[in-house]
């Protein structure tokens, strides 16, 4: 399977924009032999553009999602719509489970090559620091799997990241990959080279890390998505220029390097 992470310049509150690089993005990525492509999170409003997040939260069935279903469906692709601003209200509205009845909350919602919503991830862990995320969303609960031409498919985004036993629970699940949906930002260079690599070593999965570009008025995000393989080879990366990074993930491989190094069964719960 090809795996390709759409790292977009991402402009805070430009929604129309966003989502214009992000089918462009999609079309790249296809023309490319992808079969399933990851957005950051947030593309559509911003990570940081906190003030747009009332204004601009929608639906998981909303305009958004659904312009990217009809990508979907266009390019024959998986699509993970990195995250949007989700209306809760709205999105029970249409029927859609949710944590509460209301407020806002961080969702990334995994779309099938026929535009099909297969699961919806809300992010688990709040950033507190120097940000307004934990004022403004509700944390989710749900750790979805999907089920996507070889692998199963787990989502986690950006902090999450600092919190290594939401993948043991993916592993338990049957993971073979996770997503990684992220906004990170300078100065941390580092540590967002650190965190994906090691859940990919510690989990012996496949990891596909896409973050954003761009400047907003208290930070600027850093770019560089990578795919690391179960030994947390780097596979493909990008700089700090938007790009599309594309790499071969292969579940077999997964099933070899767990049987070759079999370190998973030597956890002590």
């Amino acid at each position: 399977m090809r795996l390709a992470l759409a790292q977009l310049r991402i402009e805070g509150g430009d929604v129309a924009g966003n989502l214009d690089r992000a089918r462009a993005a999609l079309a790249e990525a296809a023309a490319d032999g992808a079969d399933l492509v990851a957005l950051p999170e947030i593309f559509n409003v911003g990570y940081f553009a906190f003030e747009s997040y009332a204004r601009d939260a929608e639906s998981v069935a909303g305009p958004t999602v659904s312009a990217l279903a009809e990508c979907a469906r266009e390019h024959d692709v998986g699509i993970l719509a990195g995250t949007i601003v989700e209306d809760l209200e709205a999105s029970r509205a249409e029927g859609v489970e949710t944590p509460t009845e209301e407020g806002l909350a961080n969702a990334a919602v995994f779309l099938d090559r026929a535009g099909e919503r297969r699961a919806v991830y809300r992010k688990r862990h709040l950033f507190g620091y120097d940000s307004a995320e934990q004022e403004l969303l509700t944390a989710g609960e749900a750790v979805p799997t999907v089920e996507f031409d070889d692998h199963t498919v787990g989502i986690t985004t950006c902090y999450d990241l600092r919190f290594p036993s939401l993948y043991r629970d993916l592993v338990d699940a049957g993971a073979t990959m996770v997503l990684v949906p992220s906004a990170w930002p300078y100065p941390r260079v580092e540590h967002w080279r650190l965190f994906p690599q090691a859940r990919a070593v510690e989990n012996l999965l496949y990891v596909g890390a896409v973050n954003g570009v761009g400047s907003f008025e208290d930070a600027d995000l850093l770019g560089r998505s990578a795919v690391y393989d179960p030994w947390g080879t780097t596979l493909a990366g990008a700089g700090d220029e938007a790009a599309v990074v594309t790499a071969d993930v292969d579940a077999d491989r997964v099933a070899e390097v767990r049987s070759e190094f079999p370190a998973l069964e030597d956890r002590r719960r």
